[in-house]
């Protein structure tokens, strides 16, 4: 039905995991105003509104192209990892698992889904990851949002901003206590965010080379935080691979979402170049 919105969460650890993401996979006729009162309405912290390249009948037979926007409760976001694979699985259940292309305001991001024992499982290719370090005035303001003291960093991973579609400020703690006790100042993170123009920020503990714990608050979104952020994913796949630090299997698992209680489990799989994949599953709620 054309505006029906659906409802998933993608990435889910468990049965009351995941980050819930409103669905739209017939979005034709809708305006950027209709979109964002759909998504402020739904509450979630993306809906994803899919434009079908090919009537519902063509796309039956096999077409695979659509473009995709997303709006937060707040205003409309270039991209979105956890809506994306909640868009690909929702597409799958009604019209096959496969190939689909979806063309987002900061380019083409390839999906593919699969079964995988009975459950539709989807991998993301984001868009050419980039990273930039961060300016130390940047540094301070968030570590003063955050209540943090520069002592709670990581020395071995520099703080920097990774971009996959959005640009996200990674920043490093040596303690994962660090990361469960967050309680940041709301208000003034938001302002900072606006400022330079970030997305959500990606703050990680590396327990070991292929396994990071994260936490994503996400003010600019109308949101606290983030209960798996597939775009932050595939920005810290760039940042380790732009820094020599990804693991010799090429692949990170990062565990998020657990001190909100929405257990989240994210694949981010780093080729030597091109783009990086993200990979998780999206149950319907």
């Amino acid at each position: 039905m054309s505006g029906e919105v659906l409802r998933y969460a993608a990435f889910p650890a468990g049965e009351e995991g995941g980050n819930p993401a409103g669905v739209v996979l017939d979005a034709r006729g809708m305006s950027g105003e209709e979109m964002l009162a759909v998504a402020a309405e739904v509450g979630f912290s993306e809906t994803a509104f899919l434009i079908p390249a090919k009537s519902p009948v063509e796309l039956m037979e096999g077409g695979s192209e659509a473009t995709v926007r997303y709006f937060s409760p707040l205003a409309e976001v270039a991209f979105c990892g956890h809506a994306t694979i909640a868009t690909a699985v929702a597409h799958a259940e009604r019209h096959g698992a496969g190939r689909l292309d979806l063309y987002t305001r900061g380019g083409l991001v390839p999906v593919h889904t699969r079964d995988e024992g009975g459950r539709l499982v989807a991998t993301l290719t984001s868009v050419e990851p980039s990273v930039e370090p961060m300016s130390s005035d940047a540094l301070a303001g968030a570590l003063e949002a955050l209540g943090w003291t520069a002592d709670v960093l990581d020395e071995a991973l520099p703080p920097y901003v990774g971009f996959a579609g959005n640009h996200h400020p990674v920043l490093a703690v040596r303690s994962r206590q660090v990361l469960a006790s967050l309680d940041y100042d709301y208000a003034a993170l938001a302002a900072l965010m606006a400022d330079h123009e970030w997305t959500t920020m990606q703050l990680v503990h590396r327990e070991r080379a292929d396994l990071f714990h994260a936490r994503n608050p996400f003010p600019p979104g109308g949101v606290v935080e983030d209960p798996a952020t597939g775009a932050a994913a595939a920005a810290l796949g760039g940042y380790l691979r732009a820094l020599g630090f990804v693991p010799h299997a090429r692949r990170v698992t990062i565990r998020q979402g657990e001190d909100m209680g929405r257990p989240s489990l994210l694949v981010v799989d780093v080729p030597e170049q091109g783009g990086i994949k993200v990979t998780g599953a999206a149950t319907r709620l």
